[in-house]
């Protein structure tokens, strides 16, 4: 009996720990990811190729300086003037 009780709780605390992390949420689409994407030649600035998530739509990157570029097919493309970090990070 203990270590049936003692399972599920390790189960529910690995589910707690994959939720609060965010990634299953992007890679299952929910919410908004952005990558790093080449920029042309020639170019200092960085792209990111951001896809739109269900509950949130685009991310919204100019608070970082980057300015919206346009949308194609299902991603929207900000030029930024340095790269981005993700606020998934851990913060030192």
């Amino acid at each position: 009996m203990f270590i049936k009780i003692l399972l599920a709780a390790s189960l529910v605390l690995a589910g707690m720990l994959a939720v609060k992390d965010g990634r299953v949420f992007a890679r299952v689409g929910l919410t908004a990811s952005c990558s790093e994407i080449p920029a042309r030649s020639g170019h200092d600035n960085v792209v990111q190729a951001c896809k739109r998530g269900r509950l949130e739509g685009y991310p919204d990157l100019s608070n970082r300086a980057c300015v919206s570029i346009g949308t194609k097919k299902s991603f929207e493309y900000w030029r930024c003037p340095e790269r981005v970090v993700s606020s998934q990070a851990p913060r030192p």
